[in-house]
């Protein structure tokens, strides 16, 4: 990450904080996100474009979370690899109780076109595999559910919406990942978000690219909590 550890978790700490001052009667619980495979533009001797991340590193956001009292999401972005691939390889985490996960349509490269070159796109059906391996793994050692993260910001990154299958074992959220002025982020979470609705939905804030110019500063919980309907999962990067 940018910030060293300690500044981070006081970042985290305090967002916690305004949150629960703007919405006394939801909840709070911190997460730590983190992108385990992570797209590259360059092939990697597989042909692939990604990069998993070691173990060592997987754990350091584990131990990051548990500083916090909080969750983990795991983020997948699999280049020209895909879900079936890449999700097994996570088992071992997944499979514990504090751990969640998150896919990246941006750079889900069906197309065989190198990441970053073109905006990806996902499939109900990769979203069904991903909720039944979830589901399966919370039946298996009997875990709460599971949270999946999907990232979206453009219409085509998801696909077949009206097919997605809703699990009780898992709870699907539709995160609006996109960047800019709050009129920009409002306009994209309405025309993106607020049509295709799956479950339930997320908003991400950007420290340094929501505030660039024409912008004039990054949303605030209670901006946030005017939409309609209300995000429930909140990313800060």
């Amino acid at each position: 990450g940018q910030y060293p550890e300690d500044e981070m978790i006081e970042r985290l700490k305090k967002e916690v904080a305004l949150w629960e001052e703007a919405d006394p009667e939801t909840p709070v619980l911190p997460a730590i996100h983190y992108i385990a495979v992570t797209a590259q533009n360059t092939p990697q001797p597989d042909g692939k474009y990604r990069l998993r991340m070691p173990d060592s590193q997987i754990d350091i956001a584990l131990n990051l979370a548990e500083r916090v009292g909080g969750i983990v999401f795991l983020d997948i972005q699999v280049g020209l690899s895909d879900i079936q691939e890449e999700l097994p390889l996570l088992e071992k985490y997944l499979k514990l109780r504090n751990v969640h996960l998150g896919i990246d349509p941006e750079f889900y490269m069906k197309t065989g076109a190198k990441p970053g070159t073109v905006i990806g796109t996902m499939d109900a059906d990769d979203v069904n595999y991903a909720t039944e391996y979830l589901a399966r793994l919370v039946n298996e050692y009997n875990l709460p559910p599971k949270i999946l993260v999907i990232h979206r910001f453009t219409k085509n990154m998801l696909r077949n919406y009206k097919n997605i299958e809703i699990r009780p074992e898992t709870q699907i959220v539709i995160h609006m990942d996109g960047w800019g002025s709050p009129q920009l982020k409002f306009n994209t979470y309405k025309t993106v978000i607020y049509p295709e609705p799956v479950q339930f939905t997320g908003f991400k804030l950007f420290y340094r690219h929501d505030t660039l110019p024409p912008s004039t500063h990054m949303l605030s919980p209670k901006e946030i909590l005017e939409l309609l309907p209300r995000p429930i999962y909140i990313q800060y990067q």
